[in-house]
This record gives C-alpha cells, structure tokens and sequence, in this order.
C-alpha cells in the first residue's frame, strides 16, 4: 500500500500519460483558446473581403493611386499572411483535441515521453517536448 500513493505524484518522467481530470482541463484551455482563435481569423476575413470591395475606387490623382495600390497590396499579403497562419494555429488546436480523444495528447511525438504540464497550459498544441524540439535543432 506504501508504493500506491506515489502514483498520485509521480513526476511527468515516470508517467505515461495525463488523467482523465487533466485531460479535461487541457480540453477546456483548448476550447476557449479555438473559439478566440477562430474569432481572430473570422475578423482578418472580414477584413480581406472588405478590402477586396473597396478597391473599385478610382482616385484622380496618378501618382498617388499608384502608391496607395502598393500599399494596399502589401496589406493585403500581410492580413492573407495572419489568415494562414491563424488557420494553421486553428488546424493544430483541433488536432490536439483529437489526440486528447484517442488519449495520445501531452505524449511527445518523438522522445515518447510525457510533455511537462508547464508546456502544455504555454503551448496546448504541442506535439514535442523542449528536448526533442532541441535534439532536432542541432
């Protein structure tokens, strides 16, 4: 009965997956940051489409249209830019609510060991831990 109690607070190096109670927890952190997430790439959307519809305005002035379309280009790289990398981050949280499903989630895709629970609540999406994020950069 002595070695029982243990498990309860084994560190994240002897355990080899989360509770049903943390997973839960890691679920419900997923859900609010998908929803602010989606809001945020529904807003850089509306705001393309937005810009597409204004660019019917003829202006007078030559030199300055030729200016102001550049910079409206630009723009609208930069916002198509967000919306993919918005639409990725999104992708990536409905992914680990799938791991979550099938009970892979917090497990790190290369090392096979539990990913610190620090890193998780900073990064829900992550598939690595710090130290196979590191083993890949050298």
């Amino acid at each position: 009965m002595a070695h029982k109690p243990a498990q309860g607070v084994a560190s994240s190096e002897e355990r080899t997956r989360y509770s049903e109670e943390e997973l839960k927890e890691f679920e419900g952190l997923i859900n609010r940051k998908l929803d602010k997430a989606r809001e945020e790439y529904k807003i850089l959307k509306d705001t393309l489409n937005r810009n597409n519809d204004e660019g019917t305005d003829a202006t007078s002035g030559g030199n300055t249209k030729v200016l102001e379309d550049g910079a409206e280009t630009a723009e609208k790289e930069n916002l198509s830019q967000l919306a993919a990398r918005q639409q990725k981050y999104i992708t990536n949280l409905e992914n680990a609510l799938v791991r979550i499903k099938n009970g892979t989630y917090g497990i790190c895709s290369v090392t096979g060991k539990l990913i610190p629970k620090e890193r998780l609540i900073a990064v829900p999406h992550t598939t690595q831990s710090i130290e196979a994020k590191m083993m890949q950069q050298d």
